[in-house]
């Protein structure tokens, strides 16, 4: 319990460290808040009184420690246009919650599945296939993988949309203005994290009590499931975990290809207006999100080592 409470302090110390650094250079940004959240031909009287307003007259490690403390008693704030910043992000949360969510079962889905394929059948023709493509989708940002999506699946052939409509419920219209933003999403990580569940269990395949198992006869999806990826899981687990901080980051460039309405086109319009606040509150909420996915992923990974120590 010392050790878990000790790497929660570490985390949550990292994070605010984090913050601090997000609201440096928000603020450090060419642009005026104040002017932002004004008309054009604000006189700079008007801009000084808003500046006083906001707080930007005021240093920055006051204005930081400010915010920090309200975020402690639930009040993140409000935009410079005045808006309170924890509706935006109630309103936001969900709909990249949902994206990131889909992107995330497809990749565990798709990269377990492929992955025990090619470690089972390592000279087999999907194996052939795997190892170069998931090499090349690596190294491909999700912008580069949306655009071709788009230019495939909706400017060529027509099948789905290239951007997302909204309904009454804050939502994709549709269903299938989902699809192209999950797979330009999932498909990088899906190439990385095949790869890394391929790599996990042929360790675990070569472990001396895998290969006696193996020896004395017991059929292979009982190997797989009983002996081998307990051994992997592990390394499995913590490059899922870390999946879900890089689909955070990926989100904002996806969401804005697609113009999708989640956190991402938030805190991309909290940049342009140089909203400190709003930038810092989006990161908080996907801060905590990648920090509880990597306390689930060290308890899993202690729970599969248990007996090994």
């Amino acid at each position: 319990m010392t050790t878990f409470l000790a790497l929660l302090l570490r985390r949550l110390l990292l994070l605010v460290a984090l913050l601090a650094l997000v609201f440096a250079v928000v603020s450090a940004l060419p642009g005026d808040a104040a002017r932002a959240a004004l008309d054009r031909g604000a006189s700079p009287e008007l801009v000084a009184a808003k500046r006083h307003e906001l707080g930007l007259d005021r240093p920055l490690p006051q204005r930081f420690w400010s915010w920090l403390s309200g975020v402690f008693t639930g009040d993140f704030g409000s935009t410079v246009r005045g808006r309170p910043v924890a509706d935006l992000l109630a309103a936001a949360a969900p709909q990249t919650l949902l994206l990131g969510g889909l992107a995330l079962l497809l990749t565990v889905a798709a990269s377990l599945g492929l992955g025990m394929r090619w470690a089972a059948r390592p000279s087999g023709w999907l194996a052939r296939v795997l190892q170069p493509s998931t090499a090349m989708v690596v190294a491909l940002p999700e912008f580069v993988v949306a655009a071709v999506l788009i230019m495939v699946f909706s400017f060529a052939i027509g099948w789905l949309p290239a951007v997302t409509v909204a309904g009454r419920s804050g939502f994709p219209a549709r269903p299938d203005m989902l699809v192209l933003p999950v797979l330009a999403l999932a498909i990088p990580h899906i190439g990385w994290n095949t790869r890394v569940v391929r790599g996990a269990l042929a360790d675990a395949w070569r472990a001396p009590h895998v290969e006696q198992a193996a020896l004395e006869g017991l059929p292979q999806g009982q190997l797989l499931i009983r002996h081998i990826l307990p051994v992997a899981l592990p390394t499995v687990v913590a490059s899922m975990a870390t999946t879900v901080g890089m689909l955070f980051g990926g989100a904002l460039v996806v969401e804005s290809l697609f113009n999708y309405p989640g956190l991402g086109a938030l805190l991309a319009g909290s940049i342009g207006d140089r909203d400190t606040a709003l930038t810092a509150a989006t990161a908080a909420v996907a801060g905590v999100a990648i920090m509880l996915m990597l306390l689930v992923s060290d308890g899993i990974r202690a729970w599969a080592v248990r007996g090994r120590r």
